[in-house]
């Protein structure tokens, strides 16, 4: 076994065809499901009435890995006996009235970009199959610390480059809403956002450069959260673009997004909790309405990139928001939107193939040749081009902010589409036509569920907010999440 009893996930599945059991300490069926799967939100209240155990919370989510993930395909690595041990010591904790916030007990699953000591960490690149970390980043010591308890490492595309959630050499995982078919998850983060949607975690954490949280959520039907950059720490974090990532959490509820945020942020669990009780600071936007607020939606040309299922549930959910007494009109950016996120990508690969391309100039190594082809195509750009680049994005950021004056915030569906077909993937074409350009804007974000579509897709809104105003894009999500149906679990 491998350090930190680090195990393949395809080993489980071969123990359990042999017929063996991969642990006494949590191989056994759980019969009433619905009663350990929760939000973080959920399982933390109850946690604390002493009505439920973070053990059978933890050995609940690893039967739901054993059951579903031969076929999603959202984990690389699991640590089944590790997260029980953590599981058991929580139940102490908790017991003995040690609480150390509302993360304390949860499990979740972590991008396999996130250094942690002793850990194998592949980038999502088979180069790197045997790769083990040497150093744990402050984001994965702070959900630690806050008494998280970690499942196991997800799946992403190759180096965090790709929006479509595919990886040639280590797998894609698949939509959990069309599992037979397999759709797409979307990416990079396509493990995370898989794990998340088919309750095999509470939550996930992934990464966002060019919509890599944002997009797999949309597609895969629940919250992701994309962090005004600079707000969190990357070290530790395999890095994509320097200028561009963020991390970011993937949860069921926009509530917990806003837990998940604050644990990432190193926030005491206790003030998290007292936040949460007395509705101040963020929290307190999760009370308030969108009553009043103006809220700018996209014009016609943007909407012709969309699909009409994509429309049909844009429109409803602005419906929706100005039943709720939000003031929805027109916003015309003065960038076009799919030139800003070209942009985008330009710095991203730029930075990539500072970053990775030693790797994908060796034509022997066992690279994803779509993501080969992202990252050389970097090589080409001077160094003059690349520091106008970055001017350029400064100087249009700021115009962008000051043309949204007199909006709270901007809404735009998360992606253009429903989750296709893998075999119908074109490589050519990024989905982050609405996701990049607010990573290239230095803006923040939240995607949020609106409905399934006739296909029985999951359809995403998209919330953009100014920088460091997270507070009013999880202000119109959970407005929004709380006046919608429910989509349920796939």
């Amino acid at each position: 076994m491998e350090s930190r009893k680090q195990i393949k996930i395809s080993q489980i599945w071969e123990k359990i065809s042999l017929g063996q059991c991969p642990s006494g300490t949590w191989a056994f069926q759980v019969k009433t499901m619905s009663d350990f799967l929760g939000t973080i939100e959920s399982l933390a209240d109850r946690y604390a009435k002493g009505i439920l155990k973070p053990s059978k919370v933890v050995a609940a989510h690893i039967d739901q890995i054993i059951k579903k993930d031969s076929k999603l395909g959202a984990f690389q690595h699991v640590f089944f006996d590790e997260a029980m041990e953590q599981a058991i010591s929580a139940d102490k904790a908790l017991a003995a009235g040690c609480i150390l916030g509302p993360f304390h007990g949860i499990p979740f699953a972590l991008k396999d970009i996130y250094e942690y000591q002793g850990q194998i960490c592949t980038h999502g690149s088979m180069a790197h199959k045997g790769r083990v970390s040497t150093v744990t980043g402050t984001v994965v010591s702070r959900l630690l610390a806050a008494g998280g308890i970690l499942l196991g490492r997800t799946k992403t595309v190759e180096h965090a480059f790709g929006g479509w959630g595919t990886n040639q050499k280590m797998g894609s995982p698949c939509n959990p809403w069309k599992a037979d078919e397999h759709h797409i998850a979307g990416g990079s983060s396509s493990g995370s956002a898989v794990a998340t949607a088919a309750g095999m975690a509470v939550c996930a954490i992934g990464s966002d450069t060019g919509g890599s949280v944002r997009l797999p959520a949309a597609f895969c039907g629940v919250t992701g959260l994309k962090i005004t950059e600079g707000r969190l720490e990357c070290d530790g974090i395999m890095p994509l673009s320097q200028t561009l990532d963020t991390p970011g959490p993937i949860t069921q509820t926009v509530a917990d997004s806003v837990i998940l945020f604050d644990v990432m942020a190193g926030r005491d669990g206790k003030d998290i909790n007292s936040d949460r009780r007395d509705g101040l600071g963020i929290y307190g936007a999760l009370i308030d309405t969108v009553a009043g607020l103006r809220l700018g939606s996209i014009c016609d040309e943007q909407r012709a990139q969309c699909s009409n299922a994509v429309l049909a549930s844009y429109d409803h959910a602005l419906a929706t928001l100005e039943e709720l007494g939000a003031l929805v009109s027109p916003f015309y950016s003065p960038f076009d939107f799919g030139d800003l996120a070209n942009d985008n990508g330009d710095i991203i690969a730029i930075e990539a193939y500072f970053n990775h391309g030693h790797l994908y100039e060796q034509a022997d190594l066992p690279m994803d040749e779509d993501v080969r082809m992202r990252v050389l195509s970097g090589k080409k750009f001077p160094a003059h081009s690349y520091l106008k680049m970055l001017q350029r994005r400064r100087d249009k950021g700021q115009q962008f902010i000051s043309a949204m004056q007199g909006f709270d915030a901007i809404l735009t569906p998360t992606t253009t589409c429903t989750a296709p077909l893998l075999s119908k993937v074109d490589q050519s074409i990024s989905p982050a036509h609405f996701t990049r350009p607010f990573n290239y804007l230095g803006l923040c974000g939240l995607s949020v569920p609106t409905g399934l579509a006739n296909d029985a897709l999951p359809v995403g809104l998209q919330i953009v907010a100014r920088p460091h105003d997270e507070a009013m894009a999880v202000r119109v999500g959970n407005s929004l999440e709380k006046a919608l149906p429910k989509i349920g679990r796939p």
